[in-house]
C-alpha cells in the first residue's frame, strides 16, 4: 500500500511538473526575430535586404491551450537595375509594412521537460512599397500590399527551467494571399499572388524562445 502511495505522490508530482508551464492563467511572451541579405557578384551591386520582428504574448485560457497574437513590423528592399550608362534600367521596391500574428496553440507533454505543441496563425501584413533607383535611393509611394495567410505548424518546446521553453517549430501546411494596390488605390493585376505549400524540413527548424509567467 505503501509503495502504492508514493507511485501515485510521484506521478501526480510529474503531471504537474510537466504542466506548471502551460496551466490555465499563465502567461507566455516571446517572438521572432528575422533577417536577411542577397548581393549579387555583379561589379557595382548593392546589398537587398529584409528584416521582421515580431513580438508576442499568450494566455492559457485551459491548462495546455493558449490565444494570443503577435503585433511588429517588416521591412524589405531590393534595388534597381542599372542599364549600360549606370542610369536606372528598373526599379526595385522597397516595402514597410505593419504585421499582425494572432494564433492558437495546443500543448501535449511528452516528459518533465518535454513538451509537443500544435500551433494555428493568422499572419497579416499591411504594407506600403516605395520605387528604388539602382543607387538604392528611395522614391515615391508606388502602391500598398496586403497579405494574408493560414498556418498550421507543429513542434517541440525544451525547458531547462520552468519560466524558459526553447523551441522548434517546423513549417507544416501554409496558404497565404498577397494583394497590391497603385498609388491610387486601384488593384493591380497580376501583381499578386496564392500560394499553398505542405513540408517540415527537420534539419531546417524554426528556433525561438518563450517566456513562462
Amino acid at each position: 500500500m505503501k509503495k502504492l502511495l508514493l507511485s501515485l505522490v510521484a506521478v501526480s508530482a510529474f503531471a504537474f511538473g510537466a504542466q506548471a508551464q502551460t496551466e490555465k492563467g499563465k502567461i507566455i511572451v516571446g517572438g521572432n526575430v528575422a533577417f536577411d541579405t542577397h548581393k549579387s557578384d555583379a561589379a557595382g551591386a548593392k546589398s537587398n535586404s529584409s528584416f521582421q520582428i515580431v513580438p508576442s504574448v499568450g494566455y492559457f485560457v485551459s491548462d495546455n491551450i493558449a490565444v494570443g497574437t503577435g503585433i511588429g513590423y517588416g521591412y524589405s528592399k531590393t534595388n534597381g537595375v542599372a542599364g549600360p550608362d549606370n542610369t536606372t534600367l528598373r526599379n526595385g521596391v522597397k516595402n514597410t509594412a505593419f504585421v499582425v500574428n494572432p494564433f492558437g496553440r495546443y500543448y501535449a507533454n511528452l516528459s518533465e521537460s518535454f513538451k509537443f505543441f500544435g500551433q494555428l496563425s493568422v499572419p497579416m501584413a499591411f504594407g506600403k512599397d516605395k520605387a528604388v533607383d539602382a543607387d538604392g535611393h528611395t522614391g515615391a509611394k508606388t502602391g500598398s500590399t496586403t497579405e494574408i495567410g493560414v498556418a498550421l505548424s507543429p513542434g517541440f518546446a525544451f525547458y531547462p527551467t520552468k519560466k524558459i521553453g526553447i523551441e522548434f517549430a517546423l513549417n507544416g501546411l501554409n496558404y497565404n494571399t498577397l494583394r497590391k494596390e497603385d498609388a491610387n488605390g486601384d488593384k493591380m493585376k497580376g501583381a499578386g499572388y496564392d500560394e499553398f505549400s505542405f513540408g517540415a524540413n527537420f534539419f531546417s527548424p524554426k528556433i525561438g524562445v518563450q517566456f513562462h509567467f
